[in-house]
């Protein structure tokens, strides 16, 4: 018996991994990427081909192995769609966080991108749904401080856009509208800071802008790191610093205040002081990068 013992002493020395236990870099080399959950925004879909259907197969494509998520609101491909316009995003986050926390593929953490609204979709998710772990958290084009224009509303006709405008400018927030319209949740009049904090019924909540959510802020700061990307010629999102978390200083539409100069941050009011923050530029229009770009900018965080 101590003949053997000492022969599989001698062994371990001399084969230290020919049991089946892996080295440092060995694991490193074989550990499962980190899964991705991708929210889409206004006007779209989890999976058409032509948008996020064709972004999660850029990033199977790219990390070979990961596990992409891309959330659907609803039941079907149309109930998706209309979510973008109609469900409010309270109903959306509770949904999403039931569904994600219960996914056991998701346990041990993910990376998670926004596209546009689904942007700030996905941070009241990670403020507001403590169950999940949110690593990387990716915002492609999202409003942060919300909108004050809709220049370009990419519905299902110019009439449905017509009338979105007339209600956001003249009753943004009345409650009837705030519970149809998605839009109106995060319709900031910054000439009217008190109508907005008193009507908005999401933005000035995960913004912790009428009282503080110190769970929004623990939260937040779980992240590894916080990314956001601007488009240089955005034609949706007004201001288009809204998409660095910046707007317009309170009383004006005019002078715009980046996020370092605002409440929110100098506040400490959602914990981003202590988060790494990065600032991606893209010069199109509302998210419109090509494979290149996302290749080149976004795909790296995924595989850190």
């Amino acid at each position: 018996m101590k003949l053997l013992q000492i022969i599989f002493s001698l062994f371990l020395v001399f084969f230290p991994t020919s049991n089946g236990a892996l080295t440092g870099n060995e694991s490193a080399a074989n550990a499962a990427p980190l899964p991705v959950v991708l929210w889409h925004g206004m006007g779209d879909s989890c999976c058409f081909p032509f948008s996020l259907g064709s972004i999660k197969k850029l990033i199977e494509q790219q990390i070979p192995g990961i596990h992409v998520v891309s959330l659907k609101i609803g039941k079907s491909l149309i109930e998706d769609y209309e979510s973008g316009f109609f469900v409010h995003p309270d109903k959306q986050i509770q949904e999403v966080c039931e569904s994600l926390q219960n996914d056991l593929t998701l346990a041990n953490g993910f990376n998670a991108i926004g596209f546009s609204q689904g942007s700030q979709f996905l941070r009241g998710l990670v403020q507001r749904c403590s169950s999940i772990q949110v690593r990387n958290l990716i915002s492609i084009g999202g409003q942060h401080q919300g909108v004050f224009g809709l220049p370009y509303c990419p519905s299902l006709s110019r009439k449905t856009c017509e009338y979105f405008r007339k209600l956001l400018n003249y009753a943004a927030y009345e409650k009837w509208v705030q519970k149809l319209l998605v839009q109106a949740t995060y319709w900031h009049d910054p000439l009217n800071e008190d109508a907005y904090r008193t009507g908005s019924t999401f933005l000035a909540d995960i913004n912790n802008e009428r009282q503080i959510n110190n769970d929004y802020i623990n939260n937040i700061r779980k992240l590894n790191r916080f990314v956001m990307v601007k488009f240089l010629n955005d034609s949706m999102v007004q201001p288009i610093e809204s998409s660095f978390f910046g707007f317009y200083a309170p009383g004006t539409d005019t002078e715009v205040l980046p996020l370092k100069q605002s409440k929110i941050y100098l506040e400490d009011r959602l914990g981003l002081q202590s988060v790494p923050i990065d600032y991606l530029e893209c010069g199109g229009d509302h998210l419109q990068f090509t494979k290149e770009w996302f290749i080149k900018f976004i795909i790296p965080y995924l595989k850190q």
